[in-house]
C-alpha cells in the first residue's frame, strides 16, 4: 500500500513558526513533529511506501526523514517547482501509486483509523473516500428568519448547526481519478471530488468517531501540541 502526503505548502496562517520550519515539522512534543506522527500511523495501517510532495523548505524535510528507514517506511519525494494545489500533484506520480492509495495533507492530525477507513472504502466500491469529521458551527447571536418583505418569521436564539468536515485525508483509485489530473497543472482536492460526482463515480464519506484537529493557526497549534502531550497514546498506540 502506498500513501502520497502533501508537504509543500507554505502555511503562512501558522507564522511565525513556518519561517524557519516548513509546517509538516513543527513539533507536537517530545521532538515528534505532526508529519512523523502521520507517517507512523500510516505505517500502522499497512502503509509501506510514502511520496512526500514538497516545495517550500523542502531539503529540511529532506534531511529529517530521509529515505524513511528509521520509521519503517520507503519515502520518496516529488518536488514542486511552482504551487500546483492539493491534488495537482498526483499528476506527477500517479503512474507511481498502484490501483488504490492514500492521500493525505502534511499536518494532519487525528486518531483517525486508517485501516479501517481503508476497509470500508473497498467495501462500498468508491472511486474516492473522503474522511470527515463532525462539527458544530455556532452563531453568537439571535437568528432572525424573515419573508420576502422582511416581516419576522421567526427568531432563533444563538443556534448550532452540525456539519461534516473534509479532515484532509482520501482514498482513491488511481483509474477514476487519471481524467482530471495532469503533470503540472494546478489542481485543488474539493475540485476534484466534485469532478468525480459530475462523472457519476461514487465518492464515499467516511465519518469515524475519532479526533481531528486543525493546527493552521497558533492557538489551534498550541492546543495540539498540549493534546498530543497528555494523550500521546491515543495518537500512536503501535509505536514498535
Amino acid at each position: 500500500m502506498k500513501a502520497v502526503i502533501m508537504a509543500g505548502g507554505r502555511g503562512t496562517r501558522l507564522g511565525p513558526y513556518t519561517a524557519l520550519f516548513p509546517k509538516p515539522l513543527v513539533p507536537l512534543g517530545e521532538g515528534m513533529p505532526v508529519l512523523e506522527l502521520l507517517l507512523r500511523q500510516l505505517r500502522s495501517a499497512g502503509v509501506e511506501e510514502v511520496i512526500l510532495a514538497v516545495n517550500h523548505l523542502h531539503h529540511l524535510l529532506r534531511a529529517f526523514f530521509g529515505d524513511g528507514e528509521r520509521i519503517g517506511l520507503r519515502i520518496r519525494y516529488s518536488l514542486e517547482d511552482k504551487p500546483l494545489g492539493t491534488a495537482g500533484p498526483l499528476g506527477a506520480v500517479l503512474d507511481e501509486v498502484g490501483d488504490t492509495f492514500f492521500v493525505t495533507n502534511g499536518d494532519l492530525l487525528t486518531t483517525l483509523d486508517f485501516k479501517s477507513m481503508l476497509q470500508e472504502h473497498e467495501q462500498t466500491g468508491a472511486a474516492a473516500t473522503v474522511a470527515s469529521f463532525r462539527r458544530e458551527v455556532k452563531i453568537d447571536f439571535g437568528l432572525l428568519e424573515t419573508d420576502p418583505k422582511m416581516r419576522m418569521t421567526g427568531y432563533i436564539e444563538k443556534p448550532s448547526y452540525p456539519h461534516l468536515v473534509s479532515m484532509g485525508c482520501y482514498v482513491l483509485q488511481r483509474e477514476a481519478v487519471r481524467n482530471h489530473v495532469q503533470p503540472g497543472a494546478y489542481l485543488d482536492m474539493p475540485d476534484l471530488m466534485r469532478a468525480l460526482v459530475r462523472d457519476d463515480h461514487h465518492v464515499h464519506c467516511h465519518a469515524p468517531d475519532c479526533r481531528w484537529l486543525d493546527i493552521g493557526r497558533p492557538d489551534d497549534y498550541a492546543t495540539a501540541q498540549e493534546l498530543f502531550q497528555n494523550s500521546r497514546n491515543i495518537f500512536l498506540s503501535d509505536e514498535g
